[in-house]
């Protein structure tokens, strides 16, 4: 919606400079901007703005990076910045109470008056649904699933009976929620399925990505607690916990009862043993593979496989490097040993 540049940075608690009541109706790129755009500039490897850069409305930066003559707002921290200033001017969604004939929604739910249903959704029995959610094509929502305010549930999410999302939930398209966990018993000549007769709690303000998957516990609850943050195609076993805040990029797996402890980092593509545990605040790069039962300590970075340090990481890769080379070295001293023992050699 659109804001002026002083009510803007009165929202933020920043100082501005310029037009204060220049009117900013969008964020952008610096290439998409124009006199009513909103854009940021950090200073990492970067000098001051030039006046013939600045195209947008409203650039959020450091004051010592923006020319004088420049409409501003200023900050020590301009993408954090920006992050916030998009709430005001391209809020999230909110339901208004829009249903598409064609959802059907067993008369034992109970959604709030102002929740839009699209083509095609499923609602099943003892299901509750909270004030301004929205639920886009083709999402099923299972029996007695409960989904908290103003969530969005894009196309063909499915929530398995006995779910429940938080307040402002995000889950992308084709994320399956609650679906068993695959655990099993071997009796000596087939795999016995053990129970999977848990459940999935997720937090407020966590975002889940496009085909994730999170499994509901075997006997007790997978939780993903507040403003946890998931890439696409992840993959969350049963009974895990993952903390508040933590990240975790694309084609990460999860196996069973691991937990992630608050404000942990995971790469992408990372790989975890059973009964593993992250402490709080810990950095694990890409492609790394964390062991069964191992403990990852918190405040450090990690990679590798199997995972380790990464000062340490870094000097086994080194090592690594000089293989070909030291394999020579040694190739040449047993020749030499060979010669000595043959009396070839004084």
């Amino acid at each position: 919606m659109p804001i002026t540049v002083s009510e803007l940075a009165g929202l933020l608690g920043l100082c501005f400079q310029g037009t204060g009541s220049r009117e900013l109706r969008r964020i952008s790129s610096w290439e998409a901007a124009d006199d009513h755009s909103l854009v940021f500039y950090d200073r990492v490897g970067k000098g001051p703005i030039r006046d013939d850069q600045l195209r947008a409305g409203c650039v959020i930066a450091p004051r010592d990076l923006v020319p004088p003559g420049a409409t501003a707002i200023h900050s020590h921290a301009p993408k954090l910045d920006f992050a916030r200033a998009a709430a005001f001017l391209a809020p999230a969604p909110r339901g208004t109470g829009w249903r598409h004939t064609s959802a059907v929604v067993s008369s034992a739910a109970e959604i709030d008056a102002d929740v839009d249903l699209g083509p095609c959704c499923v609602v099943g029995a003892g299901a509750v649904i909270g004030r301004g959610s929205i639920l886009h094509a083709g999402v099923v929502v299972g029996e007695g699933c409960s989904i908290g305010a103003d969530c969005i549930l894009h196309p063909r999410v499915i929530l398995y009976p006995g779910t429940t999302l938080g307040d402002r939930v995000v889950l992308h398209a084709g994320a399956v929620i609650g679906g068993d966990g695959f655990g099993y018993v071997f009796d000596g000549q087939a795999q016995v399925k053990f129970p999977q007769a848990g459940s999935v709690v997720i937090e407020d303000d966590v975002e889940i990505g496009c085909n994730t998957t999170v499994d509901r516990g075997s006997l007790g609850v997978t939780r993903i607690c507040a403003g946890a943050k998931i890439d696409n195609l992840v993959q969350i076993a049963h009974n895990v916990q993952v903390g508040r805040s933590v990240v975790i990029a694309a084609q990460t797996g999860i196996s069973g009862s691991t937990v992630i402890e608050d404000y942990a980092v995971i790469g992408g593509q990372v790989g975890f043993g059973d009964h593993a545990r992250v402490e709080r605040g810990a950095v694990i790069g890409s492609k790394a593979g964390v062991l069964p039962g191992k403990i990852v300590r918190g405040g450090e970075t990690y990679w590798g496989v199997p995972v380790r340090p990464l000062s340490e990481y870094k000097r086994l890769n080194a090592l690594f490097g000089r293989l070909p080379e030291m394999k020579s070295d040694i190739d040449s001293l047993k020749k030499a040993v060979e010669e000595i023992r043959a009396g070839k050699l004084p």
